[in-house]
């Protein structure tokens, strides 16, 4: 009973993390709400690359410009 307890308090975070994932992956496959979260990360990869953009506009300039000149 003590090695289950060293088991539990050792990989417990681990199993319940499992557990939701496959539950998740089976809400958003039936559901079709992975669609959803797919949009929704693409609106913020956007966001986080413009802002991104915005605030090193100079460097960004340079690494595309020298992009451009390999091709």
């Amino acid at each position: 009973m003590d090695n289950f307890k060293i088991f539990c308090d050792k990989y417990g975070g681990a199993i319940l993390g499992f557990i939701v994932g496959i539950v998740l992956a089976i809400l958003l496959f039936c559901t079709n709400l992975y669609k959803f979260i797919i949009a929704i990360a693409l609106i913020i990869a956007c966001i986080y690359f413009g802002n991104y953009f915005q605030k090193n506009k100079e460097n960004v300039k340079e690494k595309l410009k020298n992009f451009i000149d390999r091709l």
